[in-house]
């Protein structure tokens, strides 16, 4: 065959390959755990460890093999965990205790327990002056502690049920407060409130990201995330998720944003390489994955969760099949 008549034949097959969608993600794998309630929970990158905050501690799954540690961290209702970069240490907030437990990330051993205000939900890692920031559900304080002298430093009084923060890297702290449809915006150096932003359409924000665009995206419960521009607090936008959302994290490496809903089971995937975010894939995943976080390392998305029996009368809440608690993997 003549060179010109291979160079024919193959150049429309390249385009074919070249134009081919990726693989949508999906669940590739689940990995059992015990039963009891969960809520957020991160990667440690440097331990290659999933850490699951839950009812009766810090669990973790190694997330080169599997196995799992059901009591990693000794803690009782635990709400947020991670790593603090740069340190030995890591931190899990304890809504049982009111306090912010520090403890060895190499070994889960406990070296302090830092009080804040009540009911200590989510927490951040400001990097500036390498403090954790943590929100306190039933008073609106976001407490600051210093993780290198086991103290809290500092209270900012903001009001509200707080809920899950963002930083934006230029000095700002947000936080969605759910019983207020709003987000609150801190000025982290004079450690006040500069800003409330409402958010019309949205029932109940709780999972928050901030992306390199500057766009904040605030998850509702009532089945909508709006798109905030930080820099100004307008909203840019809505994407369509589903109900019950608990989360939203980034992969700023693969372009990527996900809210996890626990209403409908589903894993909204969002391309976050526009200056307006869009969405791109809404995964199925299962009822009551409402939590999770993504491998920087791999792009793998890990989601917690159980199946439900229907409550045993209406207004009451229904209750976890025993044995059935397990993180679900979602891949490409």
């Amino acid at each position: 065959m003549k060179k010109s008549r291979v160079l024919a034949f193959l150049l429309p097959a390249i385009a074919l390959a070249a134009a081919a969608p990726a693989a949508a993600p999906s669940v590739v794998q689940r990995i059992a755990g015990p039963d009891g309630g969960w809520d957020l929970l991160s990667v440690d990158p440097a331990h290659h460890r999933l850490l699951v905050a839950r009812t009766d501690g810090v669990m973790a799954v190694d997330l080169r093999t599997g196995a799992v540690t059901p009591k990693f961290v000794a803690g009782a209702r635990l709400h947020a965990v991670f790593a603090i970069p740069g340190t030995h240490l890591g931190i899990a907030t304890s809504g049982q205790s009111n306090t912010a437990i520090l403890f060895d990330s190499a070994t889960g051993a406990v070296t302090a327990e830092v009080p804040t205000g009540a009911s200590p939900d989510a927490a951040i890692y400001e990097p500036a002056s390498k403090t954790v920031w943590v929100m306190n559900a039933h008073d609106g304080t976001v407490t600051i502690v210093d993780p290198a002298t086991a103290k809290a430093v500092g209270t900012v009084t903001v009001g509200g049920g707080l809920e899950l923060p963002a930083l934006d890297g230029r000095g700002h702290l947000f936080v969605n407060v759910e019983d207020k449809n709003e987000i609150v915006e801190i000025d982290l150096a004079r450690r006040s409130v500069m800003k409330h932003i409402a958010l019309p359409g949205c029932d109940g924000p709780t999972g928050l990201t901030y992306l390199s665009s500057g766009i904040l995206v605030s998850a509702c419960a009532n089945g909508v995330a709006k798109l905030v521009r930080a820099s100004t607090g307008t909203v840019a936008g809505e994407i369509a998720i589903g109900p019950r959302p608990d989360g939203a994290f980034a992969d700023p490496a693969r372009h990527r944003a996900y809210i996890p809903s626990g209403g409908d089971g589903t894993l909204a995937v969002i391309d976050t390489a526009p200056a307006l975010p869009r969405l791109i894939a809404r995964v199925p995943t299962q009822q009551g994955a409402r939590t999770g976080a993504v491998d920087p390392a791999t792009g793998r998305v890990y989601l917690p969760t159980a199946r439900f029996q229907p409550p045993a009368a209406a207004g009451q809440r229904p209750r976890a099949v025993p044995g059935s608690f397990e993180v679900l993997v979602v891949g490409g």
